[in-house]
């Protein structure tokens, strides 16, 4: 994903770096942000801690970048910063965090998805050695309900009992998969999405065209929109739209077949977000995701009812449980766009 600012910051957080600033007198030992997925959290939180390591840090408590420190965290060999985050974001130096998979160069075994409690073992080295420069040690965590439980139990340890000299910045984008017991470890700061205009500006700074489709289509999500925009998964999301559009159980298995190859993870994601506009087109009037098919969206609610669409929404979430696995990713898409398409026989 490529952004053309070299700003560390992005237009939107900057009110969020000045509330954060009023914590530097007193910083707790572990620091939680939160908010939606595709927002900037991962770009706000590392230029957070590079100021944190800056040896010069400017009146606005950014980093210098010049300075010893600031060069070896751009070259991401800083020895008092660690970052733990899963396998499937290893390769990825600069990814957003939406939490979608990345491609990897290990071809031959599916990369984890899980944060596992060999990682946070690896940090006690790391805690144990002197600071490079007298210092803070950082780590960063993301996302951080990528823990699996031993993980997580792992790490809850080291938060009751923190390391002197040492802060913990742990990034979620969804607290509910938190352990609460974390959550009581950390102090929570919240990282708002902007607004639609703000975040329109940007795509268009940024040269996406039909910014407008693409971010309603991430849910105002201005970082997953670009991702999106620039990604290679339009022609099977507008494959899959048509279906959608035009549901039929011949239809659905020449999708199925098209489709097969494309990650059923994010099958299941556009069809929850399709889903979900009939339900709100016809409870409240209104479109959210795939404002472009509106005419489509209003001929085919007028066609099914509330119910059957909150049910289906519920199947939609059990599909997500296993979408990663799926025994057959052809069958599992024709079952899907099959059950779909019944509720407007």
């Amino acid at each position: 994903m490529s952004v053309t600012s070299t700003d560390p910051l992005l237009p939107w957080q900057g009110e969020s770096w000045r509330q954060l600033q009023q914590l530097r007198e007193r910083l707790p030992h572990a620091l939680l942000f939160y908010g939606a997925a595709g927002t900037g959290k991962t770009r706000f939180v590392e230029a957070f801690a590079k100021s944190l390591l800056c040896e010069s840090p400017t009146p606005e408590a950014h980093a210098c970048g010049v300075c010893p420190s600031c060069n070896w965290f751009s070259q991401s060999n800083h020895p008092d910063y660690r970052r733990v985050r899963p396998e499937v974001l290893e390769d990825e130096p600069g990814e957003d965090d939406s939490g979608e998979e990345k491609k990897t160069a290990k071809a031959s075994k599916a990369p984890s998805k899980d944060i596992k409690i060999d990682q946070i073992r690896a940090l006690a080295d790391f805690m144990n050695v002197s600071t490079h420069r007298s210092g803070l040690r950082v780590v960063m965590l993301y996302p951080a309900e990528a823990l699996n439980t031993a993980a997580a139990n792992a790490l809850l340890k080291t938060l009751e009992e923190p390391p002197p000299g040492t802060m913990f910045l742990l990034l979620s984008n969804r607290l509910d998969r938190l352990l609460p017991t974390i959550l009581s470890r950390c102090r929570k700061f919240a990282l708002n999405a902007p607004g639609h205009d703000e975040a329109l500006a940007w795509l268009k700074q940024q040269g996406v065209k039909d910014a407008d489709a693409w971010l309603a289509e991430q849910g105002g999500a201005p970082l997953a929109a670009l991702e999106a925009a620039q990604g290679e998964g339009r022609e099977a999301l507008d494959e899959l739209l048509r279906q959608l559009a035009q549901p039929g159980v011949d239809g659905a298995l020449r999708a199925a077949d098209k489709l097969q190859k494309t990650p059923a993870a994010e099958l299941v994601g556009w069809v929850q977000r399709w889903l979900y506009d009939l339900l709100s087109l016809k409870s409240a009037g209104v479109v959210r995701y795939y404002p472009r098919y509106g005419k489509e969206l209003g001929r085919l609610a007028e066609r099914v009812d509330a119910l059957a669409l909150s049910k289906a929404l519920r199947g939609m979430g059990d599909r997500r449980a296993i979408a990663d696995h799926p025994l057959s990713a052809k069958l599992f898409i024709e079952e899907m766009l099959i059950d779909y398409a019944r509720m407007f026989e």
